[in-house]
Parts: C-alpha cells; structure tokens; sequence
C-alpha cells in the first residue's frame, strides 16, 4: 500500500519519504523536517503507537495523521491522546486523504514554530526560502533540503544514510557520494555566512557557528 499511496501523492505533487519500519521512521522523522507525518499503527520493530510517543516525547511537533485498520472508537480515542491531530481508519478515500494532508500542512505553514534560526541563517520550512541576516541565499533545491535538515539539528551529527533519505527522497539507486557534492556546493555558499558545514569522518555532517 505504501508504494501505492507514494505514487499517487507524487503524481498530486506532493512529496513523500516513506518507511515501513518503526525504528527507522522515528529517526527519520528526527531527521528531516516534514511538514506532516502520516504514521500507520501497524509498523513492525517499533508500533505507530509507540513512534508516536516517543516523537511527542522528545518534542517532535509535526502534525500526525494517524492511518490504520483500528477503527475502533478506543483506538481512535487512543491515538489521539498519544498526540495525533488527524486520524482515518482503512478503508479510505484517497481524495479526503490528500485533503486531510493538506489541511494540516497548512496549519503547520502557518505556525510560529515554522522557521528555524541558527548562527544567523533562519529558514521559513512554509516557503523554503533561507536567509542569512536580511539576505536570501541563492540555493539549489537540493542544497536547501540539506540545509533544512542540518537547521533541525544544529550543532548535531547527521550521518550520509539520513541525509539521503531527506535530500534524494524516493531514490534507492542514489549513492552516499551523492551527498558529498551536495555538501560541498552547499559548503561554499555558507562561506559568507557566520555557520560552518562540518564533516565528521564516519559520522556525517553538522552545521557550527563561528565561536
């Protein structure tokens, strides 16, 4: 079904990092910075429950459309106060789907806690767009991705394998070089700014301000 609903989603415009592991949407949803997450209960290694919690827990404050064969009204009532903002039990309409999507992206577009800030650099997630002071930077879209996905986590590692998930989204034949040719266009245009991208040998990237 996830193969299906990516497909469907992309063909509407709408672009999508899938998982169907647990574990690993949690660090993935750490990782980048989404504007909704569409969570299914039933993961294998982690529960969608369970992810939900854990995301709440450690301040994650993506909206979360909860989607899942539990149609129960305590299953709703349950997901909902683990932190959901939307819920829709299968089988569902893939037009109300996508406007439910749409809806709490726009809530996030429209939330004080949209733009992220580091060293000077500050991001509006709504629009993409990022500044450094009052200046625009003049970034490739896949350099900006990066720069979105560091800005969540300043002053914290990234490793290659996330960072692909966030800059290549949907393309499993990209190699990890792909990303250090990112990095390194990217590196140059922050060279003007007050922040540094950082290359840690064997464990990613990570963006510094200048002491």
């Amino acid at each position: 079904m996830q193969t299906t609903l990516r497909r469907s989603f992309e063909r509407r415009g709408i672009q999508v990092v899938g998982c169907t592991d647990g574990a690993l949407a949690l660090e993935r949803w750490r990782a980048s910075v989404p504007d909704v997450v569409l969570l299914d209960l039933s993961l294998p290694g982690v529960d969608g429950l369970d992810v939900l919690a854990r995301g709440r827990a450690e301040g994650l404050t993506t909206p979360v459309l909860i989607l899942t064969a539990r149609g129960t009204v305590g299953d709703r009532i349950l997901g909902l106060n683990t932190g959901a903002d939307d819920y829709l039990p299968k089988p569902f309409d893939l037009d109300e789907l996508e406007a439910r999507v749409r809806a709490l992206a726009r809530r996030t577009a429209g939330s004080a806690d949209n733009t992220l800030e580091y060293g000077g650099l500050r991001c509006d997630a709504s629009s993409g767009a990022v500044y450094f002071g009052a200046d625009p930077l003049e970034l490739a879209p896949r350099e900006a991705a990066l720069l979105r996905a560091l800005l969540a986590r300043p002053g914290q590692a990234m490793t290659k394998e996330r960072l692909l998930e966030v800059v290549f989204p949907g393309d499993a034949q990209v190699q990890a070089e792909a990303i250090e040719v990112v990095a390194y266009r990217l590196r140059k245009k922050l060279s003007a700014t007050d922040v540094q991208l950082v290359t840690l040998r064997g464990l990613g990237y990570l963006l510094k301000a200048a002491a």
